[in-house]
């Protein structure tokens, strides 16, 4: 009797769970630095506005490369820049073992937004050609699981690692995968025809790059979370260094606490929030902006307490604070996409990430670092809530501009 035939992933889940594989490398490449501050600081004697300085040599590159990247993904096959910029990042990763000056560092910092500015940019859109509007902020809140995981696993990999065989030692381990995932992806994943998944009408303000500047739902979506970056830019890269100076922690334990608290609240935020806002977006098409909304303001009264409660409190707050950060991380980025339509969906990524960064957190963590040069690490922290009010204003102002979506979707 034959024996049945064996279940085949479909090219869309393929395609979707190699890119959730890059996107984890993209992030604990990221947040290797953030797990192992002290260290770096100690051998290069830098100060903490320097330190800060670090991501803002990466964010200014990515933000930079981003508009052109995106133009290219408009025009060109995503496929190929998806590898060679997933290639970049980690011969840029790798290349850290060479570094022995902080401005070496600083340009190998640079390098690597280089290649993960085209990612970010491309891998929304192939997934966004692959599914519905109705659809997207399910998959979407699945595809960016693989922020908060990698960025835990940054945190970690940069404080135990790295306080046991040298801070160079993170790079070099976390920089292998990217090459072999890649190759992987080249090799079985798909390219999607552009736009096959769009049901929502493609106007002009929706399909052109000049309408971008027309769309109130795409320039809502779009600096709501460009003063959301701000503040989780700045704690993300700082958070680790706060926990060791506040709670008495070693840079590996306030590694850990800070991985933990990002790999849990991130699963469980993530999740959550795509979860309420695909119930809710079944009676109301602005679920997206309004989730969003109260992600932020719930934040607040946690991110207070994080910053200048009482110490013991630090860790309890922390938690706290980044689940209900994490609530909007699939509704906010599928807002984004649903604001346009495919002709332009990787243009608009691109000024969408150009916007994000320049706003947000390409300045915010060197701001926190020179604010704690002055005073402390809490009120260089305490500057986000401000970016953090802003966030929830703007996101309230953008339900109103929410696209309706096709019932037939």
């Amino acid at each position: 009797m034959p024996e049945p035939p064996c279940p085949r992933i479909s090219p869309a889940v393929a395609t979707l769970l190699l890119l959730i594989g890059l996107n984890l490398l993209n992030y604990i490449d990221r947040y290797i630095l953030a797990g192992e501050v002290a260290l770096v600081q100690h051998e290069f004697h830098a100060s903490d506005a320097q330190m800060g300085a670090l991501p803002t040599a990466f964010f200014l590159v990515y933000m930079f490369a981003a508009p052109a990247t995106g133009w290219l993904g408009d025009r060109l096959r995503r496929k190929p820049l998806i590898i060679a910029g997933a290639m970049l990042w980690s011969l840029a990763t790798l290349a850290t073992i060479w570094v022995h000056s902080y401005w070496t560092f600083y340009l190998r910092q640079a390098m690597v937004g280089i290649g993960e500015a085209s990612f970010g940019i491309f891998a929304p859109a192939v997934i966004s050609d692959f599914y519905p509007e109705r659809d997207r902020n399910r998959i979407l809140s699945v595809f960016y699981i693989a922020i908060p995981v990698g960025a835990a696993l940054g945190y970690l990999a940069g404080g135990e690692i790295g306080s046991h065989w040298g801070w160079r030692t993170p790079f070099l381990v976390c920089a292998l995968p990217g090459f072999l995932v890649a190759a992987l992806y080249g090799w079985l994943a798909r390219e999607p025809r552009r736009g096959s998944s769009d049901h929502i009408a493609a106007t002009l303000d929706r399909s052109t790059f000049p309408g971008l500047f027309r769309n109130p739902a795409y320039l809502t979506a779009t600096f709501g979370l460009a003063m959301l970056t701000f503040a989780m830019g700045g704690i993300s890269n700082w958070i680790p260094e706060f926990l060791r100076r506040v709670s008495g922690l070693s840079t590996g334990n306030a590694s850990l606490v800070a991985g933990g608290a990002t790999v849990v609240d991130g699963i469980l935020g993530t999740l959550a929030g795509g979860w309420i806002a695909q119930i809710w977006l079944r009676t109301n098409h602005r679920a997206l902006y309004l989730l969003s909304f109260w992600s932020v303001t719930l934040t607040l009264p946690c991110g207070a307490l994080l910053f200048f409660g009482p110490h013991a409190w630090a860790i309890p707050s922390l938690f706290a604070a980044e689940f209900f950060l994490f609530l909007n991380t699939g509704p906010l980025n599928t807002a984004i996409v649903n604001s346009v339509s495919a002709p332009v969906r990787a243009t608009a990524i691109s000024v969408n990430l150009f916007c994000i960064h320049a706003f947000g957190d390409t300045f915010s963590p060197a701001i926190i670092g020179a604010i704690s040069d002055r005073s402390n690490l809490s009120m260089g922290l305490g500057s986000t809530l401000v970016t953090l009010v802003l966030s929830s204003v703007i996101l309230l102002a953008g339900a109103r501009y929410a696209p309706p979506l096709d019932e037939g979707a």
